[in-house]
């Protein structure tokens, strides 16, 4: 799945991404980590991959998205 980075904390390497829709989620520092990135800006396309559904939905990889 295809989101916008929309914040990035690089203490707690944890952050929110929005996706499509408009809907922000946020991810922890695992799910940052799964993904091998150093840094993240506002606005970069990212790949995620999610896991759970409704209120239990989890990001588990935020990685940059590549055409």
């Amino acid at each position: 799945m295809q989101a916008t980075a929309y914040t990035y904390d690089p203490e707690t390497r944890s952050g929110s991404v929005l996706l499509d829709d408009g809907t922000p989620v946020d991810f922890d520092a695992p799910a940052f980590d799964a993904g091998g990135l150093r840094l993240l800006r506002p606005g970069q396309r990212v790949r995620i991959e999610i896991a759970g559904e409704g209120d239990t939905r989890q990001i588990t990889l935020v990685t940059l998205q590549t055409f």
